[in-house]
């Protein structure tokens, strides 16, 4: 198991997690941050730093798609191991609903 980043990220891109990662196992998109699951050590530290709540284990219930979207991403996506400003606009984006489908961008 391990822990994946899911919807509320996409549009605000915090980076406090990234920051605390021991194991440097973010990837960042345009839009968006991944964990690679075969780097992430489980040790939870990421997931109370994010500010949008968008990190969670993914041993919890449905989030398949959320792994699967970790997975593949993080295998082309750069890895980012510094904290960045977020997205102009996150704090708006911040708690929207259903964005994967309105604003993903690979």
């Amino acid at each position: 198991m391990s822990y994946v980043v899911t919807d509320n990220c996409i549009q605000c891109k915090y980076t406090d997690c990234v920051e605390v990662c021991p194991v440097d196992c973010f990837y960042e998109g345009k839009n968006f941050l991944v964990i690679n699951p075969n780097e992430c050590i489980d040790c939870g530290v990421c997931e109370p730093e994010c500010p949008a709540g968008a990190i969670k284990f993914s041993d919890e219930i449905n989030l398949e798609r959320w792994i699967e979207i970790n997975r593949k991403y993080s295998k082309i996506w750069p890895n980012i191991n510094k904290r960045k400003l977020p997205m102009n606009e996150a704090d708006k984006f911040n708690g929207v609903t259903n964005k994967f489908e309105k604003y993903f961008e690979e």
